[in-house]
């Protein structure tokens, strides 16, 4: 009888959800598994944006984001730049959704970056070198990279979306683009100018989800499933970004979590789930760490090395000819003077 209850109770939700358009996306995208859901206000996050000055509820906010009645930009389109968005209120219950509304753009035609992260840890507020956020961090981290900075072969183009479980045990390996420490992960054309994108993070029986959608389509499409993950209660939900030699903008629009239901055996142990120690039974296929062949160069290190080639041909050339025009110059003037000089000889003789 409770479950009849409960499952009426969730249909309402819905409907209610739907109808007013509280939440289009999750109305929107019908063949994603739709399971009993609960909006969780404290953790989320939608326009108007109502606060005084740069505060929002529930929210805070570091580094170079600003808040606007749009849009929250993490970062925007300029070099050496980091940001941050935290929730102020831990996570206590086991099983969670969260649906994120993004804008990723720029200047950039082929070169942009760097990219955002979206975090579930146990230390948030803390500025760091992984898009915005610190390293060796307790919990997970989604990343959402634009660039490529791996100078060997790479298995993915970017954008690319990896997610790691991390017991502040490991470093990520910006190089490498985390590549050696990723849990899954998937392409994802995230960057546009044209539409918001969309992003699912599900966590439910131990197994992490994401969703993804980048055109605009209403629909959602698989990045990976992860089962045998392990993630305690208690941790916060976080977004960054940061920006070095390449930028762009990186702007959240809304973030909605949900808390979806879950079985009375699970509930009767909420202790023990704050007590987990975050790990991962799956991960990606490993590969050798090989030194990356330092004779080879990044895109950016290609651009600077031919913009400076090209400077230098200038530099060259403009060299050239203005010797060219002084010798030039000095041999007319030679000339000049041989001629006066047998003149004036022949003037005495």
């Amino acid at each position: 009888m409770k479950s009849n209850n409960l499952n009426i109770f969730h249909w309402i939700n819905l409907f209610i959800f739907c109808s007013f358009g509280f939440d289009k996306i999750r109305c929107a995208h019908t063949e994603y598994e739709d399971l009993g859901f609960y909006p969780q206000k404290e953790h989320s996050l939608m326009k108007p944006y109502q606060g005084t000055g740069m505060t929002i509820p529930n929210w805070d906010i570091l580094g170079h984001t600003i808040v606007s009645n749009s849009f929250i930009r993490i970062t925007p389109d300029q070099q050496s730049k980091h940001g941050g968005l935290w929730n102020k209120f831990p996570i206590t219950f086991p099983y969670w959704e969260t649906h994120i509304e993004f804008k990723i753009s720029g200047h950039g035609k082929d070169l942009f970056g760097d990219g955002m992260a979206i975090w579930y840890v146990r230390h948030p507020m803390q500025l760091g070198k992984v898009f915005g956020s610190a390293d060796f961090f307790w919990g997970l981290g989604l990343f959402l990279d634009t660039y490529a900075n791996q100078n060997g072969a790479h298995s993915h183009s970017h954008p690319y979306i990896s997610a790691m479980v991390n017991n502040a045990t490991m470093g990520y390996d910006h190089d490498r683009d985390g590549t050696h420490t990723e849990l899954a992960g998937c392409e994802a054309k995230l960057r546009t100018s044209e539409h918001d994108t969309y992003l699912a993070i599900r966590y439910h029986n131990d197994t992490l989800s994401v969703m993804t959608d980048v055109d605009g389509s209403g629909q959602w499409t698989e990045c990976f499933v992860a089962p045998g993950v392990f993630l305690p209660t208690g941790l916060y939900l976080g977004v960054t970004a940061a920006t070095g030699d390449l930028s762009d903008n990186h702007d959240i629009i809304s973030i909605k979590t949900y808390r979806l239901e879950t079985p009375i055996e699970i509930m009767s142990k909420l202790d023990q789930r704050a007590m987990i120690i975050p790990h991962a039974i799956s991960s990606a296929h490993p590969r050798d760490h090989i030194k990356d062949d330092r004779s080879l160069m990044t895109g950016i290190s290609w651009l600077r090395f031919i913009v400076y080639l090209i400077l230098g041909l200038i530099f060259v050339i403009i060299l050239g000819l203005v010797g060219y025009i002084f010798y030039q110059k000095r041999q007319e003037v030679s000339r000049k003077l041989i001629f006066l000089l047998y003149f004036f000889k022949l003037q005495i003789v």
